[in-house]
């Protein structure tokens, strides 16, 4: 810990902020979902987003000691606390990304590194750059299927299961948490172009968005 610099990255300073998708709703719109929608959207902005790697055995002691949840049994697994607020994500062979809710960050990240002691590891807070999208609604998957490149059949795509894929011309983590509910892990930088293909993909279901 010596040898760390780390640093809050929600400062009390009265500076505005903005979620990703701020500049998209100002520029495409955000229609309001109807009773004819059959896919809603909602960006859940300012979450903390932390990636952690390492070995997983040391890693998944001090995760089970700080979140109370294990690190996923399995490459691409999705598993998440009793109260569905905090997610673990298997990433890569030794690579995990840990959502949370927003201001958790900092102090998890700290807690973290009192728990792994002098373990190899590293934490980077990577909430600033990326949000997370959720997509909802009986089209959901037919939507994904316009979009993304993997296959999202419930029989290779089950709940708890979430994986890095190619999104129209993009790069998104692509997650289903529940049944009817997935999840789009997406950069800042692409943002906007997620957003705008999401709205013309889903015009034909009556895409609606909940801000």
């Amino acid at each position: 810990m010596s040898n760390v610099a780390t640093f809050d990255t929600r400062t009390e300073a009265k500076i505005p902020v903005e979620s990703p998708l701020a500049y998209s709703y100002r520029r495409s719109g955000a229609p309001a979902p109807t009773a004819k929608s059959r896919v809603v959207l909602r960006e859940r902005p300012f979450l903390g987003h932390l990636v952690l790697r390492g070995g997983a055995i040391v890693l998944d002691e001090a995760v089970r000691e700080v979140l109370g949840v294990s690190l996923p049994g399995e490459p691409q697994g999705l598993v998440h606390d009793a109260e569905g607020q905090r997610s673990v994500q298997w990433i890569s062979p030794d690579e995990w990304l840990v959502i949370v809710p927003g201001g958790e960050e900092f102090e998890l990240e700290n807690r973290l590194r009192a728990a792994l002691g002098d373990a190899h590891f590293a934490i980077s807070n990577v909430g600033g750059g990326q949000t997370l999208v959720e997509l909802e609604g009986e089209a959901a998957r037919e939507l994904l299927m316009k979009s993304v490149i993997y296959d999202v059949h419930p029989s290779h795509f089950p709940v708890g299961k979430g994986v890095t894929t190619v999104f129209a011309k993009a790069t998104v983590i692509l997650r289903r948490p529940s049944e009817a509910r997935w999840e789009l892990v997406v950069r800042r930088s692409f943002a906007d172009y997620t957003y705008r293909w999401l709205l013309d993909a889903g015009e034909e279901y009556a895409i609606g968005v909940e801000r």
